[in-house]
């Protein structure tokens, strides 16, 4: 299945029409804005080589947890 158009614009071109399972398999380097250098980085702090390694990453998830109930304190 192509990726759907309001994707196209978080990844590099070449990836657009792929198929979302072959994505999340892919360094996050594919991703629009984040070189290969900066994915190398990514895997020598966080140990992580594909986008989803980076998406389920616990520290990632930790961070997206404590902005989701900064978001809902009084």
């Amino acid at each position: 299945m192509p990726v759907n158009e309001s994707l196209a614009s978080v990844l590099d071109k070449a990836y657009e029409q792929k198929p979302l399972k072959q994505l999340v398999g892919l360094s996050p380097g594919i991703l629009e804005g984040l070189s290969d250098k900066k994915a190398a980085l990514l895997k020598d702090a966080l140990g992580v080589d594909t986008i989803e390694e980076l998406a389920t990453n616990k520290f990632v998830l930790q961070a997206q947890a404590l902005v989701t109930l900064a978001r809902f304190e009084k």
